[in-house]
């Protein structure tokens, strides 16, 4: 504008040369006018006519031009009535955009030609309030340390308002702010601006950004304004330390935990910024280094991990102290304490301590005798620490409570060796802690002997059989007793308990190995005289007292077959021949004579059979086999020699068998013989040797009556049933045997023995034949064989004697 003015002068000075030089008339008077800005367009300035002095017809006639000095066409003339309009709205920020003053002026030239006629005009563009105070930038940004004083002043950018004059700006107003204020200051041109007053110090941790509003107030009616945002943002001073979410950490942690494991991320803040906000965080001096072993430190994440296996057995509690420090110019830190405690888990086994013990014990120890005392323990707590304790119910043994975690081994029934001499037993402990653990520990006791058992043999009566014409000194068996002692208590004795027969010790006919229990004959014994011996044998240990048992023998001598049958009868002398007289006229079956022979063995050996060794005439006799008896097998004819020889062995049943024989040579004559008559025997037919023999047959029926009644009355007095004793000397027995023999007479009747046979149909025969002294007899009565003997008609019997 400044330029159009200058031009405008320079072009007016131009002009008015040309124009003097030309003889225009130039008039140099100004006419003033004066109108607001922004007026309509075809507004009405003035008569420009009237005030020019000058008609219509004039302004008609002669061309009136407008100049305007500016580089908008603003105002026109209007010829038809003179008046100077405005043709464009006037801006007077535009036109005169300098505040260097308050007024504003826009210049023409009207120039009236014919002549040529300059008028100069001055139109004053008076300022109205139509425009807002602004400020140069919408939002002002303000840094503002946090530790800025209070009252500390602080230049925003004012605010201008195009409009001059009162229509400038006036005041400005602050929005409310605790912390800020404004202070309005003018210039030497008389605009104002306004300084920020911090009135109160800023906590960038409480607010970091304040939000002002700053308006600016012209001075116009209505008044306008303006506005701008004022941003202040507090920086940061280190004045915050750093602080942990808690003051206290208190951190459970199951023992056993893996390396690495995270025990707690702790998390420190500070309301700085920037590296006054960040934080590095380190163990205290008050962290002892057992602790700082056992767990590891981030010093950038705060994090708190295991660095080494824990064990609650072995430290159950951590304290530590973190410091968490910012890294400001003047650092400073917080601090916080944590408490770690190492819960438990059941990783401990029980152990139990055997605290005493008896290794060996008497096996009469008496019941609920400590035998062992045991402590037990558990590392672990609570439930993982609480143990039980128990051994096998199979045991004699119980486990009591003593005192806490002791218990004592009590023996809980009577023990014995001999069953069980040695005791294993295994002592279980188990915790409560889910799974449970459990140990054991097995103690060995050992049961000492005492001599509680007596010797016991393995039966209690030995039948042994002896077989007669045993060697002397032969053994005859074995007799061990078992004693389940030990040592001096089962060392045994063996002992013949004294007993005497027939005035003769046991201990001189038997012998026993002290040591062993061999039993040995001392002489030989002959079934003929000695047939069993009965005695007990002791065995007796070597304890203190001493224990000890004995046990029934019953020695059996087994017959031989060592006797010869001996025939009696027919009687003869010294092994001569039998001579008999037979009438020839005999009838068939009848008895001729009868071989009688014994034997001094057992039944089984003395058992004879008689066999014809010689005959003459095989069809004229037969022989019992059984009996002995001959008789004709038919009647006597004229050719049948008159001297038969008969010669008949009788043999035992022995192995081998043993036999005798007799001779007998029969004659035969022609009349009969009284010896053999059929009449009944009378008193005056016996002769001086019959008599002897009924008189020894009644001495041995007397004896046998005596032996029967003391053997009786003998038993009736054993104390103790024992197996009947066969029969020794001077006894009777009676024995049964279906094939041999009826009844038995055992008898020791001094020098001689005596046979009675009557054995005839008609008569009876009677025989004696001496003896040794001292020789034993028996008599049997054997029934007559129905089998073998067709001829007679009745049953006869025989008398054997045997030795």
């Amino acid at each position: 504008m400044d330029s159009d003015l200058n031009a405008w002068s320079w072009r007016r000075y131009v002009s008015l040369f040309f124009l003097l030089s030309a003889g225009f008339q130039l008039a140099l008077a100004v006419t003033h006018y004066s109108v607001p800005e922004e007026m309509e367009v075809g507004s009405v300035v003035a008569n420009l006519a009237t005030d020019l002095g000058l008609d219509v017809q004039t302004l008609i006639k002669r061309n009136v031009r407008l100049d305007v000095i500016a580089s908008k066409k603003y105002l026109a003339i209007n010829k038809d009535r003179g008046e100077l309009y405005i043709l464009e709205k006037i801006d007077r920020e535009y036109l005169c955009p300098a505040k260097t003053t308050t007024t504003c002026f826009l210049k023409m030239e009207v120039i009236v030609e014919n002549p040529v006629r300059i008028f100069y005009i001055e139109l004053e563009i008076t300022d109205i309030n139509d425009n807002n105070p602004h400020f140069r930038r919408d939002t002002i940004n303000l840094d503002i340390t946090e530790s800025t004083p209070a009252g500390e002043r602080f230049s925003v950018s004012n605010a201008v308002d195009s409009d001059v004059g009162s229509n400038s700006v006036k005041t400005y107003y602050l929005s409310k702010n605790e912390h800020f204020d404004i202070e309005i200051q003018s210039g030497r041109d008389g605009s104002k601006f306004a300084d920020l007053i911090l009135k109160k110090a800023l906590d960038r941790e409480t607010q970091a950004v304040h939000n002002l509003i700053l308006t600016a107030v012209d001075g116009g009616v209505p008044p306008r304004s303006g506005t701008a945002s004022i941003i202040v943002r507090v920086l940061d001073a280190n004045d915050n330390a750093p602080k942990f979410d808690q003051e206290s950490y208190t951190i459970n942690l199951t023992e056993n935990s893996p390396i690495g494991s995270l025990v707690v991320k702790l998390n420190a803040t500070d309301l700085d910024e920037g590296s006054n906000a960040d934080l590095v965080y380190s163990f205290s001096l008050y962290t002892s280094e057992k602790t700082q072993k056992a767990f590891g430190l981030n010093p950038e994440s705060g994090e708190i991990r295991v660095k080494e296996m824990v064990n609650y057995e072995d430290f159950r509690i951590y304290d530590m102290e973190v410091i968490a420090s910012d890294k400001g110019t003047h650092p400073l830190s917080g601090q916080c304490k944590l408490s770690i405690i190492i819960t438990d888990m059941n990783d401990n086994h029980p152990e139990i301590s055997i605290k005493s013990f008896q290794s060996q014990v008497k096996e009469d120890v008496a019941v609920n005798t400590v035998i062992a005392v045991v402590s037990v323990s558990d590392k672990d707590s609570g439930e993982n620490g609480q143990v039980d304790i128990h051994i096998s119910d199979d045991l004699p043994f119980a486990l009591k409570e003593s005192s806490e975690n002791y218990y004592e081994l009590l023996v809980s029934e009577p023990l014995d060796r001999e069953k069980v001499p040695e005791y294993d037993i295994t002592i279980t402990v188990t915790d409560r802690g889910n799974p449970p653990l459990s140990d054991n520990e097995t103690i060995t006791l050992e049961l000492l002997d005492v001599n509680d058992n007596v010797p016991q043999f393995p039966q209690t009566f030995y039948t042994i059989p002896v077989m007669e014409n045993n060697a002397p000194g032969a053994s005859l068996s074995s007799l061990t007793a078992i004693d389940p002692d030990l040592h001096e208590n089962q060392y045994l004795v063996y002992f013949i308990i004294e007993k005497e027969i027939a005035n003769t010790s046991m201990s001189m006919l038997f012998s026993i190995n002290p040591e062993n229990g061999n039993l040995y004959a001392l002489k030989t014994f002959d079934y003929e005289i000695e047939k069993e011996f009965l005695f007990h044998i002791e065995a007796r240990d070597s304890g203190v007292p001493p224990l000890s048992s004995n046990v029934t023998v019953h020695i059996i001598i087994m017959d031989q077959n060592d006797n010869t049958p001996l025939i009696v009868s027919p009687w003869r002398a010294h092994g001569s021949e039998v001579k008999e007289k037979i009438p020839r006229s005999t009838d068939k079956g009848t008895l001729i004579a009868k071989v009688i022979a014994i034997d001094s063995d057992s039944v089984h050996n003395s058992r004879i059979t008689y066999q014809f060794l010689q005959n003459t005439d095989a069809t004229l006799f037969s022989l019992d086999q059984y009996n002995g008896e001959i008789r004709t097998m038919r009647m006597f004819s004229y050719r049948d020699s008159r001297d038969q020889r008969l010669v008949v062995i009788a043999k035992d049943n022995g192995e081998p068998a043993l036999s005798a024989t007799v001779t007998i040579k029969l004659s035969t004559v022609e009349t009969a013989l009284k010896t053999y008559t059929e009449v009944p025997l009378e008193y005056d037919i016996f002769s001086d040797l019959n008599l002897y023999l009924v008189i020894g047959l009644g001495s041995v029926s007397f004896l046998l009556l005596i032996t029967i009644l003391v053997t009786i009355v003998l038993k009736c007095q054993k104390a103790k049933p024992s197996k009947a004793a066969p029969p020794c000397r001077n006894s009777v027995i009676s024995e049964r045997n279906s094939t041999i023999a009826d009844s038995t007479l055992v008898s020791n009747d001094a020098y001689w023995y005596s046979l009675f046979l009557a054995e005839t149909r008609k008569g009876k025969l009677v025989v004696r034949q001496p003896v040794p002294k001292g020789a034993r007899y028996i008599v049997s009565s054997i029934p007559r064989s129905t089998g073998l003997t067709e001829t007679s008609d009745s049953a006869a019997s025989t008398l054997q004697v045997r030795k």
